[in-house]
């Protein structure tokens, strides 16, 4: 096989659909399927956070997006509120019945973020991280 086996023809012949259960309706991602994920780089506070995902359900995004864990450039740049923020993500699902999604750094928040959220995003900064893509291809979760 190919070196690249998941991604190939050879391991799997048709396309992948990803549906995401939610409150609502299921969302899809895949093929035939115009999926709208949007949100603040950086969930900052609980009101802001909450008014933006009710303004972006209105306007029809499927997945709310909120950054809790964010590598920066810079030591002293403002990282996210990282394991309280969990609350806010989940109190922006339960009040729009949107799905939400969140980047995970290190493989030490993946049982937190796994269990509180509904897609993993993984950020150009740790796409050599390979600790954490290993453990991370081992979940039941939209990555």
């Amino acid at each position: 096989m190919k070196p690249f086996k998941m991604a190939s023809r050879e391991y799997r012949e048709t396309d992948t659909l990803i549906e995401i259960k939610t409150t609502a309706q299921p969302v899809v991602i895949g093929e035939g399927h115009c999926t709208i994920i949007a949100g603040p780089c950086a969930v900052e506070n609980q009101e802001s956070y909450i008014e933006m995902a009710k303004f972006l359900q209105a306007v029809g995004v499927h997945i709310l997006r909120g950054g809790l864990f964010k590598p920066r450039t810079s030591p002293y740049s403002f990282k996210g509120l990282g394991g309280p923020g969990i609350d806010i993500i989940q109190e922006a699902r339960r009040v729009t019945g949107l799905p939400v999604a969140t980047e995970i750094m290190d493989v030490r928040d993946l049982d937190l973020l796994h269990e509180n959220t509904d897609i993993l995003q993984v950020g150009s900064r740790n796409m050599q991280n390979f600790s954490l893509l290993q453990e991370m291809g081992k979940v039941d979760k939209p990555i």
